[in-house]
C-alpha cells in the first residue's frame, strides 16, 4: 500500500468514527434539551440543528438555544479537528504499545 493510500484509508477510518461520535453527540443533546436546540433566530432562519455540532463555535452559539448552550457547558462539542487529534494520538499510542 502506498503512503497516499494508507493516508486516505486512515482518514476514512477517522472520519467514519467521527461521524458516529457526531451522531451520538446530537442524539444525547436532543434528549437532554427535549428537542429545544435552536434559539428563535435559528428557527427563523431555518437552521438545521445538526449543523450546530459542526463548524465554527461562534456559529453554533449564535443559533443554539439556552438549553443547548447549557448542555455544551457540561458536554463540550467535539469538532472534527479536535477528534482527529485525539484519534491520531490514540492510534500512535497503540502502535507504540504494540511495538513494546
Amino acid at each position: 500500500m502506498s503512503i497516499v493510500s494508507a493516508g486516505f484509508a486512515a482518514w476514512r477510518e477517522c472520519r467514519a468514527e467521527y461521524d458516529e461520535t457526531l451522531h451520538a453527540q446530537y442524539v444525547a443533546a436532543e434528549e437532554a434539551t427535549n428537542g429545544a436546540m435552536l434559539n428563535a433566530r435559528g428557527r427563523q432562519k431555518g437552521i438545521d440543528a445538526f449543523t450546530l455540532f459542526m463548524g465554527p463555535e461562534v456559529r453554533a452559539l449564535a443559533y443554539a438555544s439556552e438549553e443547548l448552550v447549557e448542555y455544551w457547558a457540561q458536554h463540550p462539542r467535539v469538532t472534527y479537528a479536535k477528534f482527529e487529534r485525539q484519534w491520531q494520538a490514540q492510534r500512535e499510542a497503540e502502535l507504540i504499545a504494540g511495538a513494546a
